[in-house]
């Protein structure tokens, strides 16, 4: 066994040899294992064979869409998948991020805002239940008493925005849709309707943020969604 072996595994699929050099300058740090697919066809064998721990995907693949490389590896895995992409409009970061990406950076990005997605992103992978209590600065959630503290007191929320704060909190780090969340909370008959989600959301943020003007633990993502603040 070499000692790569016991190190989280980063599939990079992208077809321009400079941002697959890039990748591998940045992440080779002995910190991962790092594999390459220049592909759509080439990621789904290296997903198959090398077990990846994360996933960082370019959509412009020469033959096949990263939205289909995403679709296939989701009828299978759970693998995290980060998309790299320069496409920034908002309705492609939604239709990745609906077809099962966990999060999203359009090119150009920042290392270290880069290595802060993968650090969050293999640390919500190897959870396999959430944690009974989630604690961020002054905001406590008891998953397992439905209980919400902000700054030591106990607030009270409404059943709908309990769940809306679970969902949240249970992907903590992670963009969720507008789609995505609505289907949760409402069901598929309220996907067209994101009003009824921007008013739970603001009714939640006035009764847990210390500013709901400036949001500190539920912060947006605009055009596409929301995004819970993690633990760390």
């Amino acid at each position: 066994m070499s000692k790569d072996d016991n190190l989280p595994r980063i599939l990079i699929v992208d077809d321009e040899m400079p941002i697959q050099r890039f990748l591998h300058t940045t992440l080779d740090t002995g910190e991962f294992s790092l594999h390459q697919a220049e592909s759509g066809h080439a990621a789904l064998a290296a997903t198959v064979a090398t077990h990846p721990d994360i996933i960082l995907l370019d959509l412009g693949l020469p033959d096949m869409d990263g939205i289909e490389v995403i679709r296939r590896i989701r009828e299978w895995s759970h693998v995290p998948i980060i998309v790299l992409s320069v496409r920034d409009r908002e309705d492609d970061k939604v239709t990745a991020l609906d077809a099962g990406a966990d999060d999203y950076l359009s090119k150009p990005f920042g290392v270290a805002e880069l290595q802060a997605r993968i650090r969050g992103a293999l640390r919500r992978s190897v959870q396999l239940a959430p944690e009974p209590v989630y604690r961020v600065d002054e905001l406590e959630v008891d998953l397992s008493r439905r209980r919400v503290i902000v700054r030591g007191e106990e607030v009270q929320l409404t059943p709908t925005e309990y769940d809306l704060l679970r969902l949240l909190v249970i992907h903590s780090g992670k963009v969720l849709t507008h789609s995505q969340i609505l289907k949760q909370i409402w069901g598929v008959g309220y996907v067209e309707q994101p009003h009824v989600l921007r008013v739970n959301i603001s009714n939640l943020r006035r009764k847990i943020e210390n500013d709901a003007s400036r949001p500190h633990y539920i912060s947006t993502e605009p055009g596409v969604g929301y995004r819970m603040r993690s633990c760390d």
